[in-house]
């Protein structure tokens, strides 16, 4: 058991984690330090995250699906690969080699944060899509699938930088279709985690409480602002999370 004091700020961290995820992902950059410094070990620590995250990301979800960003009957064959896809990532995790991910993935991330500021148009509006849903499903589902089962960190971004591009949905849109694939990816995850008795229901309780609280007020802000709002969120994230990737790959 933690003290006290420790269960009060990991709720206020799920909050603020829940907060950011619904708006642009990135919430793990503050629950999973969080979970670590409680003094959970790394696996247990990266277990009891997918629980929390995956109630504050299901209710963004669903706040999305009532507004309309997203239709749960068409994204079904994307939910189930991404699902499928995660937990063959989560089971190979420790076979993988990590540290070379941390290397490219901060390139990756600068690359994707510098066409959004170099396109300010992009995600504004709705544009033709240059890929077919099914095709998007099966490439998408699965390679982000399992990078997040195995790796995760951006992968929220990658999500939606594929939506935007490759499918034509506006920021918002893309948005709803990110957290769709990102609890579908949570919970595939979150099984293995599971099984392999890897996860802290108190610790998680606590955090899940911060981050339905956080979701819900995430998701009501895009639903009401949009673009307006997800766009510079949604920077300031990848490049936080490209630069504490490329902070943790210098220290390994």
């Amino acid at each position: 058991m933690l003290a006290t004091s420790s269960y009060l700020l990991l709720a206020i961290i799920g909050l603020a984690a829940g907060f950011v995820d619904a708006i642009a992902g990135g919430g793990g950059l503050l629950t999973v330090p969080a979970l670590l410094w409680a003094g959970l070990p790394p696996q247990a620590a990266l277990g009891t995250n997918k629980l929390q995250s995956s109630f504050g990301t299901a209710l963004a979800a669903m706040n999305y699906a009532h507004a309309g960003l997203l239709r749960w009957r068409e994204l079904g064959p994307g939910i189930a690969i991404t699902t499928l896809a995660a937990i063959a990532g989560s089971l190979v995790v420790s076979q993988l080699n990590a540290g070379f991910l941390q290397r490219v993935i901060p390139a990756l991330l600068l690359a994707i944060a510098g066409y959004f500021w170099w396109k300010p148009e992009l995600g504004a509006d709705r544009r033709a899509p240059r890929m077919k849903t099914a095709t998007f499903a099966w490439s998408f589902g699965i390679a982000l699938g399992f990078y997040d089962g195995f790796f995760g960190p951006g992968a929220g971004s990658f999500w939606m930088v594929a939506c935007v591009l490759l499918l034509g949905l506006d920021l918002g849109a893309a948005t709803g279709h990110t957290k769709a694939m990102n609890l579908a990816s949570n919970l595939g995850s979150l099984a293995v985690f599971l099984v392999a008795r890897q996860v802290r229901f108190d610790v998680g309780a606590v955090m899940i409480a911060g981050q339905l609280i956080g979701a819900k007020l995430g998701s009501g802000m895009v639903i009401r602002r949009g673009a307006r709002l997800v766009r510079p969120v949604f920077l300031a994230v990848v490049l936080v999370l490209a630069v504490r990737l490329l902070w943790l790959a210098a220290h390994r």
